[in-house]
């Protein structure tokens, strides 16, 4: 009677690998012509924005120029609150420096955003956004809030808004 021996672990690991394909790939597959399904239209642009900014602060151009003419770029009801929300964060915070960010109008303190206005016709939102970046001196406790979905500015609105810009700073 013959026993049959055990295969030894390189002729097992050889068995298992699976054989190289070549040739042509499927015809469709090299991506040529296809759009990513990764970013929107409006983030790809927000991108390209990015870079024009980058290449902008390198060349020294004025910041505060650039935000109020997308400010005045914008289409209401997110221009009337771009530009009352960039006159109450001046008021509080005069040491923020203005600056476009991702295209957006934004505030930084020593090169940093801490807080940034996002329109909502940028992206099709159905309100605009203020929010505040890591920089921002809010910490409370565990959770807090870092970004406010804005339908329009009332004077309670613009008085916490003053406020929380005045404690991001610090």
């Amino acid at each position: 009677m013959s026993r049959r021996r055990k295969p030894t672990k390189k002729e097992h690991t050889m068995a298992e690998k699976k054989p190289v394909k070549t040739g042509a790939k499927p015809a469709g597959r090299s991506g040529v012509g296809k759009t990513s399904k990764g970013f929107t239209a409006e983030e790809r642009e927000a991108m390209r924005e990015r870079t024009r900014e980058m290449k902008a602060a390198r060349s020294g151009a004025d910041g505060e120029a650039e935000v109020l003419a997308k400010i005045a770029a914008m289409p209401e009801p997110d221009r009337a609150m771009a530009t009352r929300l960039h006159a109450i964060i001046k008021a509080s915070a005069p040491s923020l420096s203005a600056r476009t960010w991702y295209g957006m109008p934004a505030y930084t303190k020593n090169d940093k955003v801490v807080c940034f206005f996002r329109p909502g016709h940028k992206f099709k939102d159905r309100y605009a956004t203020f929010g505040f970046n890591d920089t921002a001196k809010l910490d409370d406790g565990a959770m807090w809030p870092t970004a406010f979905a804005l339908k329009q500015l009332t004077a309670a609105e613009e008085a916490r808004i003053a406020a929380l810009v005045k404690k991001a700073v610090g």
